[in-house]
């Protein structure tokens, strides 16, 4: 039952009538044309990039726990394409803080709205302010309306999923962080079209794709007007797209996964004589102060970087997993990249190491876990990711240790690619598995957004070394 306040208006039905949706379809034209004309003579500069997306790391977010779940239009209902989308903005010389600025929003998002072409009107909450459980509708000038709900409410923050009947189906986040003396307030949708004739009119036809730029960004402007500040260094605008095929066909290889042994013993001894490699590597982190791991600090956050597996560079590995698996025994598919080439091998995660060992006569805080190879991977063996706090220093450290060989291949291609390219990959992968391990860090010490496309490209500087090279 819904929950009425005093002042508030009847609540509306989600779904129009067809008078409604035929009135709303005349107007379309106009609102279209209107934006269009806004469009072509906007003044603030747009930067935008569209780039090829990944089927885990661009995925929306979980659904927090205890939510209302009826009605809501998860992004696996959708069809097409899935859309990872963010628009951003600096917003210069505010006269409200990050905080207030995504207050103001929060209470009343249609203040910031393009009313010309789209508008929100609360269906179910308190006037003034937003709650997780609210209710929105935004009205387009077109045959569609797209119903909302609040999942996640935060004091620079709020995330809404859509409901039946919307044009997408997903999630959209608005957040404002403050960056020095500037706001950085950010609109981050995940999505795909709700039907085929959506995805139609978004994706090929790309009418509704502009439209729906057109509309964010106007908002982002209207947002700065709000905040008293002004919009500095244009609009930027980064679209990471994932391929409905891709989506699909990873989900069925995964799945495959569950019923492979994997092919090796690794109670065995694995000696160089019989074929195996033995890789080693390690990165200093940044230090933290003596004794147990601190609170936030580079000891944690390399584990969960880890934990979430977010070391491999994309551009050479991708990994797909279910995220809600446990981590120990979790199933990996990682998706192995070269020029042109692409090969997948299973793996999954053996037991994961938490201790305090004694090493050389010196107390080490141990976190970390191996994946093995399963049968039908080109290689076998086990790759072991630890991330180590000396406790009588603070210096955190990040080791990688592994042993491997190749094994038969029925595909002469990857055999050859394997001998002639492979051991270099291999150790292009895991100096890039290090340097990313640190810069991850540093950027997240830092307090910035690194879950994003930044975390996906960064090159740091310093270079690990093989273990080889230590003393």
């Amino acid at each position: 039952m819904r929950t009425r306040y005093p002042g508030m208006a009847r609540p509306m039905p989600r779904r129009l009538p067809l008078r409604r949706r035929l009135s709303s379809a005349a107007r379309w034209p106009l609102g279209v044309g209107l934006t269009s004309w806004r469009y072509i003579w906007r003044t603030v500069p747009l930067h935008r990039v569209e780039e090829e997306g990944d089927p885990q790391a661009d995925r929306p977010p979980a659904l927090p726990a205890g939510i209302e779940l009826k009605e809501v239009q998860h992004h696996d209902d959708g069809a097409g394409p899935l859309f990872h989308r963010t628009y951003r903005t600096r917003i210069r010389d505010a006269r409200l803080t990050a905080e207030e600025l995504l207050e103001r929003v929060a209470a009343d998002p249609d203040s910031v709205a393009p009313t010309e072409f789209a508008s929100f009107i609360k269906l179910h909450g308190e006037p003034g302010r937003m709650r997780v459980g609210d209710e929105y509708r935004v009205r387009m000038a077109g045959p569609w309306d797209g119903p909302v709900r609040v999942i996640e409410r935060t004091p620079t923050s709020f995330r809404l999923v859509t409901l039946d009947g919307h044009l997408e189906a997903g999630q959209i986040r608005f957040s404002a962080q403050p960056r020095g003396e500037m706001i950085v307030f950010e609109i981050e949708s995940w999505a795909r079209s709700s039907s085929r004739v959506i995805d139609l009119l978004y994706d090929r036809l790309r009418m509704a794709k502009e439209v729906q730029v057109h509309m964010w960004v106007s908002m982002l402007q209207r947002v700065a007007d709000a905040a008293g500040g002004r919009v500095t260094g244009g609009i930027d605008i980064h679209t990471r797209r994932v391929p409905d095929h891709a989506t699909s066909g990873i989900a069925k290889r995964l799945s495959a996964l569950r019923a492979l042994p994997v092919n090796f013993d690794p109670d065995a001894p694995h000696p160089q004589s019989d074929g195996w490699r033995i890789d080693q590597y390690r990165e200093a982190l940044p230090s933290e102060p003596p004794g147990p791991p601190v609170d936030g600090g580079p000891f944690q956050i390399a584990q969960t970087l880890l934990r979430d597996y977010r070391i491999a560079d994309p551009r050479m590995v991708r990994a797909y997993y279910d995220e809600d698996a446990p981590l120990v025994g979790r199933d990996m598919l990682l998706e192995l990249r070269f020029l042109w080439f692409r090969t997948f091998g299973g793996c999954r995660v053996g037991p994961v190491t938490d201790e305090q060992r004694d090493v050389v006569g010196r107390p080490v805080q141990v976190w970390g876990w191996p994946y093995r190879t399963l049968e039908g991977h080109i290689e076998q063996g086990e790759m072991s990711w630890e991330v180590w706090k000396w406790l009588d220093t603070g210096d955190v450290e990040f080791r990688v240790h592994s042993y491997s060989r190749m094994v038969g291949t029925g595909n002469p291609f990857t055999v050859a690619g394997v001998w002639l390219f492979g051991q270099r990959q291999r150790r292009r992968y895991l100096t890039s598995a290090c340097r990313r391990m640190r810069e991850l860090t540093i950027q997240a010490l830092r307090g910035e957004h690194a879950a994003g496309e930044e975390a996906r490209t960064t090159t740091p500087s310093a270079r690990p070394r093989s273990e080889a090279a230590w003393s």
